[in-house]
């Protein structure tokens, strides 16, 4: 609020002068963009001081003037801070609870993604890119809740049943979510073996059937209501079962016998996830005989980002190398030349330019395009809207009452869909400019119209010109990283079949930074493909260096699945060799991604898996953990023939040596 009304009160003070005014927006723009060093909640902070900014600007005023209008302003925050504590204290839950219940919703959109891959003649490639796409999307959801359960105190530490009820509903969603992970299959096999029945479709039945009883839980959490639970889930899973057995008795599993254990695998996720979702269903009724303590096992506090308020952290960013800097700079420069443009135009509303760079830009290329375009299309859409509602309306009330409802859309879709929140924005502003100044409307639409143009212009070229940050400079961090996480997830899981098991906050943690790190990485492969072409280095081998680290990543969530049935019944030191072998592969991996030279000893690999196989025919139950550690094995050789290719395209002079063949599963 401050903040605010120091930027209102200054740029009314300068608003007599063209010098001073463009001096202010090129200090503002620069200060309030870099000031995201500070994390997402410090973006948000400079976004709306330069909104402020820009709806100020070239309003010239006498200093009075100046006072009463950023004291107006510092009214409207303060009555809108008073407003925000007085519900927040009539429903303290209710902003975690639409958050939940968003995560959840994400959480079946992932399941619908991999029954995709159930669907005949289904496009592979597609749905790897939907999925690592939903991941992404997924994570975004995980980490909004994790920031308002973990670091609201009353929530952490609340002794109230319905507080203890939402944190164990984020913590099954989060195991919920690493079982879909661990269902990975070899699906081609899969479709080979029984696409002339139909056990593959009944499964992606059965999988729509758990997403839509998931959106239902979601749905209930938003509302506060209880979810109705589907009574056949569990029916028609059994028949399923019968199916498939009757297909092995008439056909022989000797032949087919990998896909018939894979079908009884996916099976028995199925069957497990509608136990978990019967559970899900249950907290949705706040029943108190489902409460728990929920925070003994994990210390929440590491399984959020903290950004310190630490003056080095602006020191360490004044350079050409950070990307906040860069940003910083774009914006400043985009937006001064957005005001010195609007200045010698004879029409339009100045401001409308300036607010569409500042919305547009972001610190990455692929962002600021996606904006681009939304931008222009909604305001197109928009405009179109409200010239047939200005056309044919002529009652005000009835245009206020429109007016109002824009408004309203406006707001709800702002920070879901942007597109549709600037259609439901253009309309709104018109319908409001002719309220308030009844003149032709076609001049208020014409003008907003081409000065978004300009606006989206001006952005497109800074964005491309000005000290631009291409994905490919920097996505080797993403890939090591993943790598790493994906390093420290494999030990803690590891570890239990070693007799070296990891603490429940451990395991959990670890499993935090894998699932992170994958989006990440993913969510960087999906900007470098909105890139120019030019800039697309290594597409291939990077999609399958991001789906190998998927299904890196499922593998070992699998094995993390039968940590706790199997882990001590079945501990022998017989993995050891196999587990220092896995990890020799992939932090050799990271060390060619990082162009490190260090030389690693040979770790002992004499018949590694031969023993454990053998071992895996005598027991049934002992044959699926070392499953996983084959499927863990081969990826992790894949990836270490992938990484001299990715290391050569994003920076490396030379490919370094190949790594060591993988041992024979």
């Amino acid at each position: 609020m401050l903040i605010i009304f120091l930027v209102t009160l200054l740029v009314d003070l300068a608003s007599g002068s063209h010098i001073w005014t463009g001096l202010l927006v090129l200090i503002f723009c620069f200060l309030f963009s870099f000031i995201g060093v500070y994390g997402a909640r410090a973006s948000s902070i400079g976004v709306n001081a330069l909104l402020v900014m820009v709806l100020n600007i070239d309003r010239p005023h006498t200093p009075l003037d100046s006072l009463i209008t950023a004291a107006y302003v510092l009214a409207g925050g303060m009555w809108y801070t008073v407003l925000s504590l007085l519900l927040y204290s009539f429903r303290p839950y209710r902003l975690v609870q639409q958050a939940i219940g968003d995560c959840i919703q994400a959480t079946a959109g992932y399941l619908r993604v991999k029954a995709a891959f159930y669907a005949r003649d289904t496009d592979y490639d597609e749905d790897y890119r939907q999925l690592v796409e939903s991941q992404v999307d997924n994570h975004t959801k995980q980490d909004l809740v994790r920031e308002l359960l973990f670091k609201s105190r009353n929530i952490v530490q609340e002794s109230t049943h319905v507080g203890r009820v939402l944190m164990m509903i984020f913590l099954d969603i989060i195991d919920f979510f690493e079982r879909i992970m661990t269902s990975q299959q070899d699906y081609r096999m899969l479709h080979r073996a029984f696409d002339g029945t139909e056990l593959m479709q009944d499964c992606r039945r059965l999988i729509l059937q758990l997403a839509a009883e998931l959106d239902e839980i979601g749905i209930a959490i938003m509302s506060g209501k209880p979810s109705a639970e589907s009574g056949d889930l569990a029916a028609r899973i059994r028949e399923v079962r019968g199916q498939l057995a009757q297909y092995r008795d008439r056909h022989g599993a000797v032949e087919n016998a990998d896909a018939f254990s894979s079908m009884d695998d996916i099976l028995d996720s199925i069957e497990d996830l509608a136990l978990r979702l019967h559970t899900l269903h249950g907290y949705t009724t706040y029943d108190r005989r489902l409460s728990r303590n929920v925070t003994a096992e994990v210390d929440v506090g590491e399984f959020v980002a903290h950004t310190e308020v630490d003056r080095k952290l602006i020191v360490d960013n004044l350079n050409f190398s950070s990307d906040i800097f860069r940003h910083a700079v774009r914006v400043s420069i985009a937006t001064l030349a957005g005001y010195i443009i609007s200045g010698f135009l004879p029409f339009g509303h100045g401001y409308w330019i300036l607010l569409t760079i500042i919305v547009i830009m972001k610190p990455v290329y692929s962002l600021t395009k996606q904006r681009n375009v939304q931008r222009l299309l909604g305001t197109l859409g928009g405009a179109f809207v409200g010239l047939l509602i200005l056309y044919f309306i002529k009652d005000t009330t009835v245009l206020f009452l429109l007016m109002f409802g824009f408004m309203i859309m406006t707001y709800v879709f702002l920070r879901t869909n942007y597109l549709i929140a600037v259609i439901m924005t253009t309309p709104y502003v018109l319908l409001l400019f002719h309220l308030l100044y009844p003149t032709d409307f076609r001049t208020i639409l014409a003008d907003r119209v081409i000065d978004t143009v300009i606006g989206s212009g001006i952005s497109f070229v800074a964005s491309l010109l000005i000290i631009p940050r291409w994905e490919h400079e920097r996505i080797s961090d993403f890939m090591s990283a993943a790598l790493e996480a994906n390093i420290a997830y494999f030990r803690d899981v590891a570890g239990s079949f070693l007799g070296r098991p990891a603490t429940v906050h451990q395991y959990k943690l670890s499993r935090k930074n894998a699932f992170v790190a994958l989006a990440n990485l993913s969510d960087a492969l999906s900007r470098m493909l909105s890139e120019p072409r030019r800039q697309q280095k290594s597409i291939t081998e990077m999609h399958q260096f991001v789906v190998s680290n998927h299904m890196l990543t499922s593998h070992i969530a699998t094995l993390a699945y039968y940590m706790d049935p199997y882990a001590a019944q079945y501990a022998d030191k017989a993995y050891e060799p196999v587990v220092e072998d896995i990890v020799f592969r992939l932090e050799r991996s990271v060390d060619v991604l990082e162009d490190k030279n260090t030389a690693m000893p040979r770790p002992p690999a004499k018949e590694l898996l031969l023993a454990l196989n053998q071992k895996a025919q005598a027991s049934k139950d002992f044959k699926p953990v070392v499953d996983q550690f084959n499927f863990i094995s081969k990826v992790t050789a894949d990836l270490a023939k992938i990484s001299p290719a990715l290391a050569l395209s994003y920076g490396r002079r030379e490919a370094p040596s190949p790594s060591p063949p993988a041992p024979t599963s």
